[in-house]
């Protein structure tokens, strides 16, 4: 088991581009999964490359149980790499497939076929050894890619986005399948780099969420770095609200009236609105932003929470629940409302949600979040 601590880690492709990774600090503890996540060109598969020794650092430190690793070579590292493509040896079985990494370092062949055979175990492939990839389905070789990477002991494994090939029956396998591996074989840290939420969510101990685009530059690349509960319970920033969760959260610009220690008062489209959040910071007629994710929506005249009027866009019924996306002034967002089961409301129907305090995110004009005064489940 390698704690791995990133510190200052930069990466810079030539003079004079931007830095595609900026300023990242990290630190994911003996056998935790962490999972980087992030919109398209944040810089998560670079920065997982880094770790790797695929790619160089521009600046910065990275250890890996202590040891610096700037300057090592991948095999030096402990580390084994899962990528998207599953990079099978067309020629060669499953079994050579898997051993073949331990041959190459001229491990004898007692040695390879245990290890070999023990990994088939954990990942149900014994009955298929001796078949070549092309007789196999995408999930049976991903998880031989999977294979050959436990064959090799290491301190640290790498996935970069390895069920993107795969179609969404097989993903929601894989993933259980590569969650049960963490658990069997906790001693060993794993990263994880996806764009997708539910993997994210469902996965980790940790997530890295990185930004791209300027706000990358200007405030680093990590945008929040905690559990998955962490982030979507306590967002630290506008991106992080409303990059995490699906539907993302609902998000309505505002002017703040007052704050007290416990809550403050922002009027959103002409309603003032109680939220459970020290806002003290502000100034009475600062811009700020209230958030409150769909399924924290209540709706009906009475009730808890301020009152705000809307008209029924559009529905979508998903069977188990339904999304009511809602007209909240002209020209605003939609907001949407997540309800269970089997909504019958018609279009144009008026709907007025209740907005509770205790469900209140705000941010200020830099979208920065202001600490909330009453806590979620972590």
């Amino acid at each position: 088991m390698s704690r791995i601590e990133l510190k200052n880690i930069s990466k810079r492709y030539a003079p004079g581009l931007p830095l595609t990774i900026n300023d990242a600090n990290l630190t994911i503890e003996k056998g935790e999964f962490c999972v980087f996540v992030g919109p398209s060109g944040c810089g998560k598969s670079t920065l997982l490359r880094m770790v790797a020794g695929l790619e160089t650092i521009s600046s910065g430190e990275l250890t890996i149980g202590d040891k610096r690793m700037n300057d090592l070579p991948p095999a030096k590292r402990g580390v084994a790499m899962v990528f998207q493509s599953y990079a099978l040896y067309p020629h060669m079985t499953v079994e050579e497939n898997m051993g073949f990494g331990l041959r190459v370092m001229g491990s004898n062949k007692s040695e390879i076929d245990k290890k070999v055979k023990h990994a088939a175990e954990i990942l149900q492939l014994t009955p298929l050894l001796d078949r070549l990839p092309k007789a196999l389905s995408g999930g049976q070789r991903q998880r031989v890619a999977i294979g050959r990477a436990i064959v090799k002991e290491p301190d640290v494994f790498l996935f970069d986005e390895p069920l993107s090939n795969l179609d969404a029956a097989l993903r929601v396998q894989t993933r259980l399948e590569i969650a049960k591996l963490h658990h069997d074989i906790g001693r060993s840290s794993m990263i994880y780099v996806t764009h997708d939420q539910v993997e994210a969510m469902t996965l980790a101990d940790k997530i890295v969420l990185l930004r791209a685009g300027k706000a990358a530059q200007d405030d680093g690349s990590v945008a929040q770095f905690g559990s998955p509960m962490d982030l979507y319970h306590r967002p630290q920033n506008l991106f992080v609200a409303e990059f995490i969760g699906s539907p993302k959260m609902n998000v309505m610009p505002g002017r703040l009236v007052s704050a007290e220690a416990d809550y403050a008062v922002v009027n959103v489209h002409g309603v003032d609105v109680k939220a459970a959040v020290d806002a003290r910071a502000a100034r009475p007629g600062d811009t700020v932003s209230l958030g409150i994710r769909p399924e924290h929506l209540l709706c009906g005249d009475s009730g808890e929470g301020a009152a705000l009027p809307t008209t029924l866009h559009q529905m979508e019924r998903l069977g188990n629940e339904s999304l009511l996306y809602l007209n909240v002034a002209p020209g605003a967002p939609l907001a949407t409302l997540r309800l269970e089961g089997h909504a019958t409301s018609a279009e144009g129907a008026k709907i007025t949600l209740r907005l509770r305090p205790d469900h209140c995110h705000l941010f200020d004009a830099k979208g920065q979040a202001f600490r909330r005064t009453v806590d979620l489940p972590a």
